[in-house]
């Protein structure tokens, strides 16, 4: 019964012993360490900065922009895009009545109440 006792309180102070040294080895980093740590990592593209976004990525071409260029002259030139925006001009809308005419329309409106008097309208 001795020896048993003697085994096991030598087990005992034997997990105990491992259990401190795991407990030192884990010890809490300084504030200062953390940050340093965090530093080297974003320096070296270990973790992003800001929320966790993956950064976009440019757009790569196996094509000079020279070679682009001379491709896009060849199809305006073939006629398969247009040259200039894409976009056409806004044109502004216009009417085939004199602005005496215009004028004299919307006071014979007015005075007929299918419209309400405005600043622009004059008598």
């Amino acid at each position: 019964m001795n020896k048993s006792l003697i085994t096991l309180s030598a087990l005992a102070a034997a997990l105990f012993t491992a259990q401190v040294a795991v407990a030192q080895d884990a010890a809490p980093k300084t504030r200062a360490e953390v940050k340093a740590e965090a530093a080297s990592a974003n320096k070296s593209g270990t973790i992003e900065k800001g929320a966790a976004v993956p950064k976009a990525t440019k757009p790569t071409s196996d094509h000079t922009r020279a070679e682009t260029k001379a491709e896009a002259k060849a199809a305006v030139k073939a006629g398969e895009i247009e040259k200039g925006a894409a976009v056409p001009k806004a044109t502004k809308p216009t009417s085939d009545k004199s602005r005496a005419e215009v004028k004299s329309e919307a006071a014979s409106a007015v005075k007929a109440g299918e419209i309400g008097k405005g600043a622009d309208v004059k008598k």
